[in-house]
């Protein structure tokens, strides 16, 4: 087959912060959706997530109290309004989002690096791609965790990442985001070990026999796939994990994408 690139030998392995819930988590969590412009009166979902109404717009934030992750909600059949607007230029939509995220004092830094954004149109009851801005009704913005030791992060959705937003071009800030998760976890940079890492082909091996992340199938659909490039990653599941750690990411033709955990298994924990 064709020569894959060689990757790194080494890499390190970070702990992820672990938080745990205190009296005021609650206390703490209303006021962030009170300052995202949201009610303070909430429905408890479960013991440690709550929904917040939208007092003006059909509208509802849902969240966890212990690590602020939340998700928004608005109801376009109640209020198709924000779809009359051209949507914002990504620079705009990107800006709107971190205005956002900081009114309730949860941007973190290692967010601010990297963005990337595409066009929806609204098509019956889906979103769709839309080429440009002129045939879109909505900007999506997707703010991807930083580089760590130049090497990038990835997501279990190639095209989107654990943090997106989707923005109207409406004017009234109630209806500007009209739908949105934010799923981060911090990783404690000061706690950290070094592994030696799996050579590719030990790697695609791994692929081989089903010890790997298939991300993106692509067009392939009987399954016959041509690696064309191999590269070193952070996988960040969006989800509370114990670390954050390397993958080796696998490009195929015709969109695939793989990932398949970069630390052999001996060092640690299946």
């Amino acid at each position: 087959g064709n020569a894959l690139p060689a990757v790194q030998t080494q890499a390190n392995v970070y702990v992820m912060k672990k938080i745990t819930k205190n009296l005021f988590s609650l206390e703490t969590t209303k006021k962030k959706a009170g300052s995202l412009g949201y009610s303070t009166n909430p429905e408890e979902i479960t013991a440690t997530v709550y929904k917040f109404r939208h007092p003006s717009a059909p509208a509802f934030l849902q969240i966890d109290i212990i690590y602020n992750n939340f998700s928004i909600s608005y109801n376009l059949a109640n209020d198709p309004q924000p779809l009359d607007k051209q949507p914002p230029t990504p620079e705009v939509a990107s800006s709107q989002v971190q205005n956002f995220i900081s009114q309730a004092s949860l941007l973190p830094l290692d967010l601010k690096g990297q963005i990337k954004s595409d066009f929806l149109k609204v098509e019956g009851q889906s979103l769709n791609p839309a080429l440009s801005l002129s045939d879109a009704n909505l900007t999506r913005v997707s703010l991807m965790r930083s580089d760590l030791e130049k090497i990038p992060s990835v997501t279990q959705n190639p095209k989107i990442s654990n943090v997106w937003f989707i923005v109207s071009g409406d004017p009234q800030r109630e209806r500007q985001i009209i739908s949105g998760e934010f799923h981060y976890f911090p990783i404690d940079d000061k706690q950290l070990s070094t592994y030696p890492i799996k050579t590719v082909q030990q790697a695609l091996t791994d692929l081989q026999n089903g010890k790997g992340y298939i991300a993106s199938l692509g067009e392939n659909k009987d399954g016959q796939v041509t690696q064309r490039d191999a590269q070193i990653a952070y996988y960040d599941p969006g989800v509370e994990t114990q670390f954050y750690q390397p993958v080796i990411v696998f490009t195929g033709d015709r969109n695939f994408l793989a990932y398949v955990p970069a630390i052999t298994d001996t060092y640690y924990g299946k």
